[in-house]
């Protein structure tokens, strides 16, 4: 399934970009609600994703991620700005998508570009999937591409396993 898209005039296409992840679990005993509701609140990204840290917001005081945020945040060791570019809550017949543009500012050695996307849906027989994927471009996107073992993926598959246990811990409350 190609889950990325073209956002206006930042192309970031799968394969054609210097670095792509996409990781996915499906889990049973949630829904996508509880999963999207814990996604947006950034201030419990840190209890559930170690490469996460100071989550700053410009627009407006936060903590929940809504339409046209932008905030910044730290991954993978990188100062990362970021902007909502699409924000859908899931229902009963539609999945949840949530992407924000993400970028480095600096010279050609250290300037990163991104969209990192989710997709949250129900499934049948009480089943969530859970779908994040990103394209980056940049110098640093290709070092992380070469990175052994791969750093992105593995990152990314805590968060989303993460996640997936906030949201069914959350659920049990």
């Amino acid at each position: 399934m190609r889950f990325l898209w073209n956002h206006g005039q930042i192309p970031f296409q799968t394969g054609f970009t210097d670095n792509f992840a996409s990781n996915e679990i499906i889990v049973p005993g949630i829904t996508a609600a509880d999963v999207f509701a814990n996604l947006l609140d950034t201030s419990i990204w840190p209890s559930y994703y170690d490469n996460v840290a100071d989550v700053y917001f410009y627009n407006y005081d936060g903590p929940i991620l809504k339409k046209d945020t932008r905030f910044r945040f730290k991954t993978f060791g990188f100062p990362v700005e970021a902007e909502i570019i699409e924000l859908e809550k899931p229902s009963q017949d539609k999945p949840g998508r949530l992407a924000w543009h993400g970028w480095e500012e600096g010279d050609a050695d250290h300037r990163l570009d991104v969209v990192h996307a989710w997709l949250i849906e129900d499934m049948p027989k009480g089943r969530v999937r859970i779908l994040p994927q990103e394209s980056q471009k940049g110098k640093p996107a290709k070092d992380l591409f070469n990175t052994n073992p791969d750093t992105m993926n593995i990152g990314h598959q805590d968060w989303i396993k993460g996640l997936a246990r906030t949201a069914l811990e959350s659920c049990k409350k």
